[in-house]
């Protein structure tokens, strides 16, 4: 009997024996099958990482080229307003000239040989107008400064940039300052600094500065500023409008523009009679503001003005507006004036103009 007991503990060990080999076993599978799969993924993330190092490469390829392109296109619109510039000069001595042929013409001067050389010269200068307009033409459309927002982004807008004589209006109210009323009258006890810092003000600026670059370069502008006055942006130009071409003075324009300080209520009635300034009437209109004006031709007897009484000043405004004439609108909606948004689009429709209500990160 004893004998029996030995045996059996010794069958029960081996099993035991048996059982730790075999989960043994499993254990050691599994590790095996673990480092394989992470072996797989660590080759699988370097495939990845290769492909993005790749791509990156390419974006910035891509973005230097894309440069190049543009300082190419820059150069190629600066070209064409230099030559239309030259066109237009051309134009005026060549009517010096033909006038001054007519008068000798009709005073029987003898000596044909100074009219044939006038002739001569005329010849040549109606030849250099040719070849300016066949360049003009041959890459019209371009505008005469560039304009790049924040972030590279280029939105259709749907404004219509078109136009001979065209007047930028440009709110410079206090109200340009900020979105919330309680904010302006915040922002207005701030330095000059951070006035013209302001977000909503800031894109203001940056709309008339993609504007002025947007408008063909054959074209006339001018830019005027507007509160509860009016006032061209360049003073000594006072009443004539400004060649596109004259990218110095374009630039001298917008510059002036940026140095004003948003202050004063809003006047669109005194904005809209100033067109009349002007020794020829607008054949295109842009206004941008935030909402309908607070006062109307005078000045209001109370510090403040009701939705209906802003309502009342910008209808009578639209009477002082030159007719058939397209308003395109861009509007900074104003907190408290719904109505704006709904008034300013039915101009834009009226007039054969365009509205828009531009995001915040525009243009």
């Amino acid at each position: 009997m004893p004998r029996r007991k030995r045996q059996t503990n010794t069958f029960n060990l081996s099993f035991l024996d048996v059982m730790s080999c075999g989960f043994g076993a499993v254990i050691l599978v599994f590790l095996i099958i673990d480092h394989s799969i992470e072996i797989q993924i660590q080759s699988v993330n370097a495939e990845v990482l290769s492909e993005v190092n790749l791509l990156e490469e390419d974006i910035r390829d891509g973005e230097e080229g894309l440069v190049r392109l543009r300082n190419a296109v820059s150069s190629a619109d600066l070209d064409i307003v230099e030559a239309t510039g030259r066109a237009r000069v051309v134009t005026e001595e060549l009517g010096r000239l033909e006038a001054l042929v007519a008068s000798l013409e009709e005073s029987d001067v003898s000596e044909t040989t100074d009219l044939d050389a006038l002739k001569a010269e005329i010849n040549v200068l109606e030849e250099q107008i040719q070849q300016l307009r066949e360049a003009a033409e041959a890459d019209g459309g371009r505008s005469a400064r560039e304009f790049q927002g924040e972030g590279n982004r280029q939105y259709l807008t749907g404004l219509k940039l078109g136009g001979n004589r065209i007047a930028i209006l440009i709110d410079v109210s206090a109200s340009m300052l900020a979105p919330e009323v309680v904010n302006v009258i915040r922002m207005r006890n701030q330095s000059p600094a951070v006035q013209r810092g302001s977000k909503k003000w800031v894109q203001a600026l940056d709309t008339v500065d993609w504007l002025t670059a947007q408008l063909p370069t054959g074209a006339r502008y001018q830019l005027i500023l507007f509160n509860t006055q009016a006032r061209f942006a360049l003073p000594e130009t006072q009443g004539r409008w400004l060649e596109i071409a004259d990218s110095e003075q374009v630039e001298r324009a917008v510059s002036s523009v940026r140095n004003v300080l948003p202050e004063g209520g809003t006047s669109l009635h005194t904005a809209f009679n100033f067109l009349s300034e002007l020794d020829s009437k607008p054949d295109n209109i842009f206004l941008v503001t935030d909402g309908l004006p607070t006062q109307g031709k005078s000045t209001p007897r109370k510090n403040t003005v009701s939705g209906p009484a802003r309502l009342k000043h910008y209808r009578d405004a639209l009477k002082a507006l030159p007719s058939g004439v397209p308003v395109n609108v861009v509007l900074s909606p104003m907190e408290g004036d719904p109505l704006a948004a709904s008034e300013f689009w039915k101009l834009a429709q009226n007039t054969g103009g365009s509205f828009m209500a531009p995001a915040k990160d525009w243009p």
